[in-house]
């Protein structure tokens, strides 16, 4: 297996690690979407907005520690600041979707809502994919991922010579 099938193997179980945590944050985005919109009289890009929020929240917390748990962490403030400058970013593609079909063109039933608001998070799905993997959640540089390998692997040999 050479070495440009590794890296797509790897790419591939990011995209699924990125994919379960996005899908989980969509449906917290959507449900707390809906219910801000059932529970107050809010205008439809405010309700968004928080229900944004909110999944942003969410994401975080799955990416760090599930999808990019591996990555590098010594530069935390860094990456959250980024994070939430991306995620803004992300939250005014998503939004600008819903608001430009609501007020722009009028489409305004809670399924045109719906649709729009889940066309949005598709849409600042691909630029977040794109800024977390690039900007945010770095690689950690290869010398310290093989000294971190290493290390390992010692554990692992000097654990096993003192099991009997």
């Amino acid at each position: 297996m050479g070495h440009g099938a590794s890296r797509l193997r790897r790419l591939v179980h990011e995209v699924a690690k990125f994919g379960a945590v996005g899908g989980a944050g969509v449906l917290v985005n959507l449900l707390v979407f809906n219910l801000v919109r059932h529970v107050t009289d809010l205008p439809v890009v405010r309700a968004s907005v928080i229900a944004t929020v909110v999944a942003i929240v969410f994401n975080y917390v799955g990416f760090r520690y599930f999808t990019y748990r591996d990555r590098d962490k010594t530069r935390r403030t860094r990456e959250l600041t980024l994070f939430l400058l991306f995620s803004a970013i992300g939250l005014v593609i998503e939004n600008g979707v819903l608001y430009t079909a609501t007020y722009g063109f009028g489409w305004d039933t809670p399924l045109q809502n719906n649709v729009f608001k889940f066309v949005g998070i598709g849409v600042a799905t691909l630029f977040r994919f794109w800024s977390y993997r690039t900007w945010v959640f770095r690689a950690l540089p290869a010398r310290e991922a093989v000294a971190d390998a290493e290390s390992i692997l010692e554990r692992e040999q000097h654990t096993r010579q003192r099991v009997p």
